[in-house]
């Protein structure tokens, strides 16, 4: 089973696979295409049984030798990283972060405040008002995205953030998955920790046979490559296959019915403090941070910049440090709204547009709870990031965000059959129901959309050194 895990590791990364085709002349995209083979071959090669031949010269062993390894983190269960969820969450900051503030700070990011606060006052409500309806998440079948997605569907999409695709695995090869992982749980015992300790709902798993398995579903893989595929490069030199997702280990819920326990407010993985502290991070909101209207020009969907991003200036467990486009779950149950579900707001790009300016603003009284534009004041002196901290996720509610007015704009998505999938995008705001107050288990494995890039192989190296350890993945 070792050798198999490591080939898991490059599940998709063969040299066909990861090299796409380039035009002749064009020398800045067949160099970045040479280095990424050599980086993948280092992976496959490195990745293979030890008594096996390797490819590489001693030179390309020297240079990947070379690449920096991540810090090992400290180990510790999902809700380390979730602050109490209580209604002022929000972390101190040491004063260099109002330095911050300042150097971001520009008079054209008062008219985008101004106009993103009304295009928020006009959707929040439109949201509202349709509820927990269908309509509001995209839901396609795998029949119809191996069709090919129509231009309506792709436009929707990109605007929530969110897709539902059904009927990729079989009913009958879910629920056998689950079975397994149950098996697998009772033949441990004690040594299957999760959370809550005494009565796990979330599972500290990672390389379970049926995780395993789930990862490398040809369904799956097509499904992240067509997702993949709603990307793009507005830099021709950006190192990244769109169309090679990689494998990232990731946990699997088996929630009980009754549930109070395993409950995560609205919050958006992948760096919280990051998104202003990291320059690069910080380019991925250039036309946001341009102020006036430019805001609107934000592309939601542009890898350029996000593959040059330090998510974990803090080396803070269980914080995703590589780029993960889609966040994503499988279904080994039949769920519905109210039944310990996700929740998430279906508007990708506007939020963003919010969240990142709404540092920049504080109510003119601080007990006041008015949304209107001329009640909120520019705030460059305090260091306060709403909802941000140091190693800690990015987390937001009534207080920290209002203007989302996330108690009725978080949306649960629609019923899901075992082996349906739900993704979403790394910068969607979403929750986990506070209760699960259906009948039976409410059970996902979580596997997201990763693509390939120079920095994500590295991951690769160091998630397959952490495996051979026992160690949680980096």
């Amino acid at each position: 089973m070792r050798g198999k895990n490591w080939y898991i590791l490059s599940q998709t990364a063969t040299s066909s696979d990861v090299i796409p085709k380039t035009k002749d002349g064009d020398s800045v995209r067949r160099e970045m295409h040479t280095k990424m083979k050599w980086r993948i071959e280092c992976e496959m090669s490195l990745s293979a049984n030890k008594k096996g031949s390797s490819s590489l010269t001693s030179r390309e062993r020297e240079r990947y030798i070379k690449v920096p390894s991540r810090a090992q983190k400290n180990d510790g269960a999902i809700l380390d990283f979730f602050s109490t969820l209580d209604p002022n969450v929000s972390h101190d900051l040491p004063a260099r972060f109002a330095d911050l503030k300042a150097q971001i700070w520009h008079k054209g990011l008062l008219q985008a405040w101004k106009e993103v606060l009304a295009e928020l006052e006009t959707e929040t409500e439109r949201i509202a008002s349709l509820g927990a309806k269908p309509k509001v998440i995209p839901r396609i079948s795998y029949e119809e995205l191996r069709a090919g997605l129509s231009k309506d569907v792709i436009a929707k999409v990109k605007q929530t953030g969110v897709v539902l695709v059904t009927s990729a695995v079989s009913k009958e090869e879910a629920l056998a998955w689950k079975e397994s992982i149950r098996q697998y749980i009772r033949s441990n015992g004690n040594l299957v920790r999760g959370f809550p300790s005494d009565d796990p709902q979330i599972y500290e798993l990672y390389n379970t046979q049926a995780q395993t398995l789930a990862r490398t579903h040809p369904a799956i893989l097509e499904t992240q490559r067509t997702l993949l595929s709603l990307w793009h490069t507005s830099d021709t030199s950006t190192q990244i296959n769109l169309h090679t997702p990689i494998s990232y280990f990731d946990r699997l819920r088996i929630r009980k019915p009754g549930d109070t326990s395993f409950t995560l407010g609205p919050h958006i993985d992948g760096g919280s403090i990051e998104r202003w502290e990291d320059p690069n991070f910080r380019e991925c909101w250039n036309k946001i941070l341009e102020g006036n209207s430019s805001w609107r020009e934000h592309d939601s969907f542009d890898a350029s910049p996000r593959v040059r991003a330090n998510q974990d200036l803090y080396n803070a467990a269980n914080q995703c440090s590589i780029f993960r486009p889609w966040q994503g779950w499988t279904s080994m149950s039949t769920t519905k709204e109210n039944e310990g579900t996700l929740r998430v707001l279906p508007m990708l790009s506007l939020a963003t547009a919010y969240l990142i300016l709404r540092p920049f603003f504080q109510p003119r009284q601080s007990e006041s709870y008015s949304l209107r534009f001329e009640d909120w004041k520019v705030d460059l002196s305090n260091p306060l990031f709403p909802g941000s901290g140091m190693g800690k996720g990015q987390e937001l509610n009534e207080s920290t965000h209002p203007h989302l007015k996330l108690e009725k704009t978080m949306t649960a998505i629609p019923m899901v059959e075992p082996g349906d999938q739900i993704y979403w995008h790394c910068d969607v705001v979403h929750a986990v129901e506070y209760q699960h107050k259906g009948m039976s288990d409410s059970s996902v494995m979580y596997i997201p959309a990763v693509p390939l890039t120079i920095h994500n192989a590295g991951y690769l190296r160091d998630q397959r050194i952490h495996f051979e350890k026992g160690l949680p993945a980096p």
